[in-house]
């Protein structure tokens, strides 16, 4: 898949402030800070598309954008630290469930994981969750540049046995390994009804 366009759309506090668009959507979902807005700019080839911050916390609202007028991506708040309130932290958690039970849309979650560390805790209640409620997703691992190159099939192999789920190396630096998640997307996108 080529993307040719990409837009931001709008930004909710939950899921009954989103529009509803019947295109097949992916949710983004991530501890805070792992790179799903540099994913976003970095597939749609624009650098202030999605905005990206060094400090974690910074999404707090799910951040819709238009790929190619044919899908949808949703950029969620992350999980684990933000320097933000526990009450703040519960209410988006229960704005997230909600939008990852309910949104129709959704044709699979991508969770982001950091290559340059071994699956944190947080990662892998948040796969158990996905599991449970049978949601469709699979795994990309970023920031592949930092890590050696014989390391990056080592580690996407030991994320994908360990979360039960086909995982991706993705580099936001260089197209080489980005060409399987965009193909895995686009047999998503082709699939959906």
């Amino acid at each position: 898949m080529k993307i040719k366009s990409a837009k931001f759309i709008t930004s909710a506090p939950s899921l009954k402030e989103c529009p509803t668009f019947n295109l097949p959507e992916f949710a983004l979902i991530g501890r805070s800070n792992v790179g799903k807005s540099s994913f976003i700019n970095a597939i749609a080839n624009h650098k202030g598309l999605a905005k990206t911050s060094n400090k974690p916390g910074k999404t707090r609202l799910i951040n819709l954008f238009l790929i190619n007028n044919e899908f949808v991506i949703a950029d969620l708040p992350g999980y684990g630290y933000a320097s933000v309130s526990d009450k703040m932290q519960r209410e988006w958690q229960k704005n997230l469930e909600d939008y990852l039970l309910n949104r129709k849309e959704i044709v699979s979650l991508i969770q982001f994981l950091d290559s340059r560390h071994d699956l944190q805790k947080n990662d892998l209640q948040m796969a158990e969750w996905i599991n449970f409620n049978n949601l469709p997703y699979f795994g990309l691992c970023v920031k592949v540049d930092e890590i050696s190159k014989n390391l990056i099939q080592k580690t996407t192999a030991s994320f994908s046995k360990q979360l039960k789920t086909e995982v991706f190396p993705f580099s936001k630096m260089t197209n080489r390994y980005n060409d399987a998640v965009l193909n895995k997307m686009d047999e998503l996108v082709k699939s959906y009804k």
